[in-house]
């Protein structure tokens, strides 16, 4: 039967309560499998395996058990192996770079924040900053609003101004963040906001990364900020060159 990977964590790991139960309906019962000085945090995995809100919870919650307990390597939702053998073995090839990662990542946590514009904030900032593009509205107003022409260059201007904004803004989210953490990420690019970034973040200075985002909400509140966290260091984990469990 295929086999569902939750994590990686060191062999002298102390494990998880038993009967512990995982993904599936009806759950499947977590079981470890280990490998030298490696074990990994198994279960069956059912056939129709999707993203569903309970096994995304169960995964979290699996994860976040055998995180109390010891440093683990957290692997994303569905990540599958054909069998436990090719888990056994994947953990015998891979076991240096396990290794290694479990000890950087050990007493370790990821935030992540998504930065958004307030959009009538950030207007009215660019307004104020750009004076010429000011000058533009001033002009249209005194004209009852200008020509279709007028508007539509208006329009161009203030997109282009608010664009650029974005980008200087995502750049000021990772400056004013980075020196709270010891690792950062880049997330993928999406629609709805202008950065996405992770941090890999030591549990003992949580409390003063924290900070660093209020202070930073403080400082711009034009920015909207997400902070999802503390997480497991999904981002930080690096597989290498294929996906840990095949």
């Amino acid at each position: 039967m295929t086999t569902y990977v939750y994590g990686i964590a060191a062999g002298t790991h102390p494990g998880l309560p038993d009967g512990m139960e995982g993904i599936g309906k009806p759950a499947c019962t977590v079981r470890i499998l280990k490998q030298g000085d490696l074990a990994a945090i198994v279960s069956d995995a059912p056939e129709d395996l999707k993203p569903k809100r309970r096994d995304l919870l169960a995964h979290q919650n699996v994860l976040s058990e055998a995180g109390a307990a010891g440093s683990v390597l957290p692997m994303r939702f569905g990540s599958l192996a054909p069998d436990d053998e090719t888990v056994i073995s994947v953990l015998g090839e891979r076991a240096d770079h396990y290794t290694e990662r479990l000890s950087a990542l050990d007493g370790r946590v990821e935030y992540n924040v998504k930065a958004s514009h307030n959009e009538q904030a950030v207007l009215h900032q660019v307004l104020a900053e750009n004076p010429e593009l000011r000058a533009m509205v001033e002009a249209n107003q005194r004209q009852g609003g200008g020509s279709h022409e007028q508007k539509l260059k208006l329009g161009e201007a203030v997109t282009s101004a608010v664009r650029a904004r974005e980008t200087s803004d995502a750049v000021e989210v990772r400056r004013a963040l980075e020196p709270a953490a010891e690792a950062v990420a880049e997330g993928p690019e999406g629609t709805g906001w202008l950065a996405n970034v992770s941090f890999l973040v030591s549990r003992k200075a949580a409390d003063g990364f924290v900070a660093a985002v209020e202070e930073l909400k403080s400082t711009q509140p034009h920015l909207d900020l997400k902070v999802h966290g503390p997480l497991p260091p999904y981002s930080f984990v690096d597989p290498g060159p294929a996906e840990p469990a095949g």
